[in-house]
């Protein structure tokens, strides 16, 4: 098939998003099943009550088994890579099978085990778990913990104490103390800080005083745990977060505790038909506001014109706006203690508000206003921006979800975080009151003056909540210094002549590692996707720059693309996101969205001349 004209492409992947929305008119994706979802659920309901769940338990067994690399290990998602974390679940669970069924897969993962780590000794196992994440126990505990409770550690007693305690005490301090304490685990991992805290605490106790301290605080914690679960039952709307909130309270002999029988009800709505469970329910909000402003702003075309698509924000704004508006938070969320005005990836009841999906939110807002709905856009988009700048961290970057809470990767600040919050606050700038106004000015210096700081010396800057699994450090430059590039171009009028060279330097490095067929992966050579493609021919395609090496950059990019998607009408994603400490999951919706985008901007451009 040879490539079609970038309008044609266009007109077929607007019309392929177009019919994606729901009978609501926005949109909800569908993500990626996950083996490591379903080797917690399934270890959940087990610790539950294995009789009663046994044909949940026995379809999770069936798709992990069926579904197993071919190299014996497991990753995130049918796409990913075998990793150890996940291969140490899925090989845990397996003990829920009898052994003449699991005898194949399991010892085809020990195989793949002992390679990665040396050999299947104990102490190994737990020593590469802890080598992978570090000081960060947001992940390495809940593995331990389960690997504990499938007998994976060894005797029972020995078994815990090779689970790293959790001082799930601290939680009964005063939220706005988390920051100064420097908790070993993120700020959305509180479920998990008690439950597997107190799970540890019960099966290895530590010596007196400190056993006295955690023996009363666990009345305060407990009620604090079921005061933060949503009426979804699923912290987070995660099924890994809720499943080893689950297994760590029965297994702690708290299966009659309140939280549980709202979580196991999650689980059960959560599974999928074949048997697996998603990394999360969806991400509603945040697909919806990628998908308005790949849509464009302000493409008036006529339906009948051949080759075009009416733009969505013309035919049914209203419906799109009014579910956006009503997504915004406006009250302190219990989970976080976030203040109101930011906005959750998500429409569900588990959804925390955070740095990226409020930025999204307030830009497809301003796309969407018109007429009577300006002023209520307007007054969304001021709680919104306070919302952000009182985010802000000390060093000018934005964090995720709370301020100043810790150094663990993902509370930090990040330069995608900040370079989407930069573009948000550009966008709405002028309609401001002027007192805000020079907040968002100085706001703006502090944020620019980080992503200097956080620039690579080759020119690219490094995201947090996306990566490439074909680069040794599973990082993803390409998307991270694509939507730094998009935000400086906003700002460009006020960058001094040394920030625009940085910001040549960003481009520079984006043209340099566009690879030999056109397309881009994460960098350094990684094979070319849809997601990472588009978005660097988005970051390139600017309307009025006619650089010679960028304009051939981008034709080169929109030519692969096209031969990639069958010209618009086909897009096998990657699993190019992070859910959270380096647990990859792929959302069907991205290469479409960024696709649309990536030849919105091309069509501009053209326009432009």
């Amino acid at each position: 098939m040879f490539p079609a004209p970038p309008a044609e492409c266009l007109a077929n992947a607007r019309r392929a998003l177009l019919a994606e929305r729901n009978t609501a008119g926005h949109w909800e994706g569908e993500l990626s099943t996950s083996a490591l979802s379903t080797a917690t659920a399934i270890v959940a309901l087990s610790a539950v009550d294995a009789e009663r769940h046994a044909k949940s338990i026995e379809n999770g067994l069936r798709w992990l088994i069926e579904n197993q690399n071919a190299d014996g290990g497991w990753g995130d998602t049918v796409r990913s890579h075998s990793n150890l974390s996940t291969t140490l679940l899925c090989w845990s669970a397996l003990t829920l099978a009898p052994e003449t069924e699991r005898a194949n897969a399991e010892s085809r993962a020990e195989s793949w085990i002992a390679a990665r780590v040396g050999s299947l000794e104990i102490d190994a196992l737990v020593e590469a778990v802890k080598a992978r994440y570090g000081k960060d126990r947001t992940f390495s505990v809940p593995i331990l913990m389960l690997c504990a409770i499938r007998g994976r550690l060894g005797d029972p007693r020995e078994a815990w104490r090779r689970v790293l305690p959790l001082p799930f005490e601290l939680s009964a301090v005063p939220r706005r103390w988390f920051a100064a304490l420097q908790l070993p685990v993120v700020s959305y991992a509180l479920p998990a800080l008690i439950a597997i805290g107190y799970a540890r605490f019960f099966h290895a106790p530590p010596p007196w005083p400190l056993s006295w301290i955690r023996r009363r605080a666990w009345a305060k914690a407990s009620r604090l745990l079921t005061e933060i679960q949503p009426s979804s039952g699923g912290f987070l709307e995660a099924t890994p977060l809720t499943s080893f909130v689950t297994m760590a309270l029965a297994a702690a002999d708290r299966r009659e505790h309140p939280v549980i029988e709202k979580a196991v009800a999650f689980l059960i709505e959560s599974v999928r038909p074949d048997g697996s469970w998603p990394i999360d329910t969806n991400l509603a909000t945040w697909v919806t506001t990628l998908a308005v402003k790949a849509l464009g702003p302000n493409r008036v075309e006529s339906p009948t014109q051949q080759g075009t698509v009416a733009d969505p924000t013309l035919l049914d704004r209203k419906r799109v706006r009014d579910w956006l508006l009503g997504q915004q938070y406006r009250d302190i969320h219990p989970y976080t203690d976030a203040p109101p005005g930011g906005w959750a990836w998500t429409d569900l009841p588990g959804g925390v508000p955070d740095a990226d999906d409020t930025p999204g939110a307030l830009l497809a807002l301003k796309l969407l206003a018109d007429g009577d709905s300006e002023a209520d856009c307007r007054a969304a988009a001021e709680r919104g921006i306070v919302w952000l700048l009182n985010l802000q961290n000390r060093d000018g970057g934005l964090p995720t979800f709370c301020r100043g809470w810790g150094a663990l990767p993902f509370d930090r600040s990040s330069p995608d975080l900040t370079a989407h919050t930069l573009r948000a606050w550009a966008a709405w700038d002028k309609e401001m009151p002027a007192a805000l106004r020079w907040r968002i000015d100085r706001a703006t210096r502090r944020a620019l003056t980080y992503l200097w700081k956080n620039q690579h010396a080759d020119g690219s800057w490094t995201p947090l909540w996306f990566g490439n699994q074909d680069l040794v450090t599973e990082t993803n430059p390409t998307y991270g210094t694509a939507l730094v590039l998009r935000a400086l171009r906003g700002l460009e009028p006020r960058l001094d002549a040394a920030e625009r060279a940085r910001a040549a330097r960003g481009e520079s490095w984006l043209l340099a590692n566009q690879n030999g067929d056109g397309g881009w992966g994460g960098g350094g050579g990684t094979r070319s996707s849809l997601e990472e493609t588009a978005l660097a021919v988005a970051a390139l395609a600017e309307p009025g720059r006619n650089a010679s090496e960028a304009t051939e950059a981008v034709s080169r990019g929109e030519r692969w693309l096209a031969a990639a998607t069958k010209n618009g009408t086909e897009f096998p994603a990657a699993p190019i996101g992070f859910y959270f400490a380096k647990l990859w999951y792929f959302e069907r919706l991205y290469p479409m969205i960024w696709a649309t985008e990536a030849w919105e901007r091309v069509a501009a451009r053209n326009e432009a001349g």
